[in-house]
């Protein structure tokens, strides 16, 4: 099966899988006091600066949902977009684990702005209104939108100006840094970014997420966080391994780079096919259209992606780390075959 439905969908990357192999030898002390957590520590610290201290676990609803904690009482507040994850993908998972209101904000591409936060950051010191604490912004988006660092450090520029904390939701972050032509650092501690989710399993890392503070403050209860809500692994090196091939001579950036170029060469592709107007700026590995629902239909029988707006037949396509152009090729053939079949408004360009 090649899939488009989730970047989650791919397989590992021989390098990541060859540090699990190589972990697996003998025994080691368990809960992180092992080699390979060791050197993964340094490794994150060598890539985020010396202030990041990092807490492995095991997936990233459970890394924003340890993050968020850290940051939180439960009478506070979470300023997220409407399409953010943690509202709308994690079962309620941040607000079963913090107690805390998500307040959530319309937006037309995903991403927040100094401008759109500054309307919820009202109600402080009033006993009836929980109080905002944390902004959440995922990099990149839901919608595979990218915000840059400048867009970023002005969204904490403002919310510190309030004692607030910036989350930043990680788990394509390496495709958007790919896409910015940033390092990881740039993008986070630089822009004061308070506490990162900062995942690899949709960029060739068979699980776990490691949860980055960059504060002092965050960091004090976060090992009992962890292990409360039940993200502490007794056989961390098994996790935290697979960082040491990631961070290494950038393969995080090869992966992202080739799962972006990918994208763009589906972009490319649907546009010599037929007149089609994509929902958002493909960015980073993500792509959205609308398309006729007999068009998605007929590719549904051999291709796996999903249906992101029911109302507007608009349909999710992700590229991974492992897409080919082959994937790409096969899967613009069966379209433009659909959409002969299917054209209703859509202009097929036959003679491409």
């Amino acid at each position: 099966m090649r899939s488009f439905a989730s970047d989650n969908n791919s397989g590992i990357h021989p390098l990541v899988l060859k540090a699990i192999e190589d972990a697996n030898k003998d025994h080691a002390m368990g809960y992180g006091e092992d080699e390979w957590t060791n050197r993964a520590v340094t490794l994150i610290k060598e890539v985020f600066g010396p202030k990041a201290d990092p807490y492995f676990v095991f997936n990233g609803t459970g890394a924003n949902s340890v993050a968020l904690r850290a940051c939180t009482r439960t009478f506070n507040s979470i300023i997220a977009a409407e399409s953010a994850h943690i509202f709308m993908d994690e079962c309620g998972a941040p607000v079963f684990q913090t107690g805390c209101q998500i307040k959530e904000i319309v937006t037309r591409d995903g991403k927040l702005t100094p401008e759109l936060i500054r309307e919820k950051l009202v109600g402080f010191g009033a006993v009836h209104q929980s109080q905002p604490k944390v902004v959440y912004i995922s990099e990149c988006t839901e919608y595979g939108t990218v915000y840059t660092p400048k867009e970023i450090k002005a969204i904490a520029d403002l919310i510190h100006k309030y004692g607030m904390y910036l989350h930043v939701d990680g788990a394509r972050l390496a495709n958007a840094a790919a896409y910015l032509g940033v390092t990881l650092k740039e993008l986070t501690a630089d822009c004061d970014v308070d506490i990162l989710s900062f995942g690899g399993t949709k960029n060739g890392m068979m699980l776990g997420e490691a949860v980055i503070s960059f504060r002092p403050e965050l960091s004090e209860n976060m090992k009992y966080i962890r292990k409360q809500s039940g993200q502490l692994y007794s056989k961390m090196r098994y996790t935290s391994c697979q960082f040491l091939p990631y961070l290494t001579n950038e393969l995080w950036r090869k992966n992202a780079l080739h799962a972006n170029k990918m994208a763009q060469l589906l972009v490319k592709g649907i546009r010599e096919i037929c007149d089609v107007e994509f929902s958002q700026k493909v960015e980073a590995n993500i792509v959205l259209m609308c398309m006729p629902r007999k068009v998605i239909e007929k590719l549904q029988q051999k291709y796996v992606f999903y249906i992101w707006n029911e109302i507007t037949d608009e349909m999710r396509l992700v590229t991974s780390f492992d897409t080919t152009p082959e994937d790409v090729h096969s899967f613009l053939e069966d379209l433009k075959d659909a959409l002969k079949e299917f054209p209703l408004k859509f202009t097929v360009n036959s003679e491409k």
